[in-house]
């Protein structure tokens, strides 16, 4: 279950910074922050999906353990 909580905080400090960006881009025009935002984007996903797959892996594991 540790793997899924730091997951989830490396999920919640990306959006931060990915928000940062966003607004840097949006609000002030700067096409730097643009390009981080949506590599940052694609990253996000990718972190995202390993997220799900170790949610399942730890539900089945539970669910074998007979929990």
């Amino acid at each position: 279950m540790s793997d899924i909580i730091d997951t989830w905080e490396q999920l919640r400090v990306m959006v931060e910074m990915i928000d940062l960006d966003i607004r840097k881009n949006a609000v002030k025009g700067n096409k730097s922050a643009g390009t981080r935002a949506r590599k940052d984007l694609r990253k996000l996903k990718s972190m995202a999906s390993d997220l799900v797959k170790l949610s399942l892996e730890s539900d089945k594991a539970r669910k074998a353990a007979g929990e």
